[in-house]
C-alpha cells in the first residue's frame, strides 16, 4: 500500500496549491493511486462489506462526518474526495463517469480494501455509485441511494426546472486513465484562493473540524477548477441510463438496495412545471430507483431535506446496517 500517513503530512512536498501549508491536516490518508496522483481517503471502523461514501456535487468527505462513526460500528466505513477536492490531486480530463469510477476502484485497490463494498451515495453521488456499479459489479453487493438523482428527472436552477436527458449530447466517452492532471495544478499558480464563507443550513450542524475543513477547500482554486467539469457528462450518463433500463429495469439484479428521500421537494411556485406535479413526479421517481433491484425497497426521511444524511445520521445509518446485513447474508 502507497500512502502518504498522517503523521508525516507536514514533510511531504507540495506541489499543488490546495496543499498549502496552512491546510488543515486530513482526517485519512493520502493514496498513490499512479501517475503522480494522490486521493484522500478517510477509514474507520473495521469488518465487511466495507461501507464506501460517495459525496454529492461539490461537496467533500466530511459531509459524512454525522454518519461515518456511526456506521464504523457495524462495519469498515470509508469515505473519500474526488480528485481536485480538499487533499485530492485533480485527475485526468474530461471528468466523465466513467473515469471518476476509474479512480475510485484504483484508490480502494492501491488502499488495500479488500471487497465486496456497500456503496452509499447523496445527489449526485448516486449516479456515481450506479456508474460505478455498472462498471464493476463483481465488487458491490449492496447499495444505499439518498435523495439520488433520477435519469428521467428535473433539476432546478435560475428558477426553473429543466429536464436532465434534454441536454445529453451524445459523445463517446475516451477510455479512462490515471494520471495527474498537470494543467490543472499550475493553471492556479498565483491565485488567491476565494474568500471563506460561512456554512449555511444545514451544514453548520457538521462538527466543527468539519466546518473547518469545508470551508478551506471550497475556498481553493484547484476545486473551484474542476468541480463543474463533473456535472458535464450528467446529462449523457441520464441518458444511459435512461436506454439501459427500457430492455433491463432491474439493472441491479436482486442487490439489497435502500432509497432514502426527502419527505417533500419544497419546489417553488411560479415555474413553468407546477410545484404539485413536480412533487409528484419526484415522489414517483425516487420509488422508481428502489426498483433498480427486485429487492429494493424506499423510505422517506421524517424530517429532512436534501440533505438527509447531515439532518438525520442516524435514518441513513440504520439504512445502512441494514443493506450491510442484508449483503452479509447473500
Amino acid at each position: 500500500m502507497s500512502v502518504v500517513r498522517r503523521s508525516v503530512y507536514a514533510a511531504v512536498a507540495a506541489p499543488l496549491v490546495i496543499f498549502a501549508a496552512q491546510a488543515p491536516q486530513p482526517p485519512g490518508i493520502l493514496v498513490h493511486i499512479g501517475g503522480g496522483q494522490r486521493l484522500h481517503v478517510n477509514c474507520t471502523g473495521s469488518g465487511s462489506p466495507a461501507v464506501v461514501f460517495e459525496n454529492g456535487a461539490g461537496d467533500f468527505s466530511v459531509v459524512w462526518s454525522l454518519v461515518q462513526p456511526l456506521v464504523s460500528q457495524f462495519t469498515r466505513a470509508c469515505s473519500y474526495d474526488r480528485a481536485g477536492y480538499a487533499w485530492s490531486d485533480p485527475g485526468a480530463q474530461p471528468r466523465t463517469f466513467g473515469q471518476l469510477a476509474l479512480e475510485l476502484q484504483t484508490l480502494l485497490e492501491k488502499a488495500d480494501l479488500a471487497p465486496p463494498y456497500v456503496l452509499v451515495g447523496q445527489s449526485f453521488g448516486g449516479s456515481l455509485v450506479r456508474s460505478f456499479a455498472a462498471r464493476y459489479p463483481a465488487v458491490v453487493s449492496g447499495m444505499v441511494l439518498i435523495d439520488a438523482v433520477h435519469e428521467d428527472g428535473y433539476v432546478v436552477y435560475g428558477g426553473q426546472p429543466h429536464h436532465l436527458r434534454d441536454e445529453a449530447k451524445a459523445r463517446v466517452e475516451p477510455p479512462p486513465r490515471i494520471a495527474l492532471d498537470a494543467d490543472t495544478v499550475q493553471r492556479p499558480r498565483g491565485v488567491a484562493a476565494a474568500a471563506v464563507q460561512p456554512l449555511d443550513a444545514p451544514l453548520d450542524r457538521l462538527p466543527a473540524a468539519a466546518r473547518q475543513v469545508w470551508q478551506w477547500a471550497a475556498a481553493q482554486p484547484v476545486y473551484r477548477s474542476v468541480q463543474p467539469l463533473e456535472m458535464e457528462w450528467s446529462a449523457d450518463e441520464a441518458e444511459r441510463f435512461y436506454q439501459q433500463r427500457r430492455t433491463r429495469p432491474a439493472s441491479l439484479g436482486n442487490m439489497p438496495l435502500i432509497v432514502l428521500a426527502r419527505t417533500t421537494g419544497g419546489y417553488a411556485s411560479g415555474m413553468r412545471i407546477t410545484a404539485g406535479r413536480l412533487e409528484e413526479l419526484r415522489r414517483e421517481q425516487q420509488a422508481d430507483l428502489a426498483r433498480l433491484s427486485t429487492s429494493g425497497s424506499v423510505r422517506f426521511a421524517p424530517a429532512s431535506g436534501h440533505n438527509i444524511h447531515v439532518e438525520d445520521p442516524a435514518f441513513v445509518a440504520q439504512a445502512i446496517r441494514d443493506v450491510v446485513q442484508r449483503a452479509r447474508r447473500q
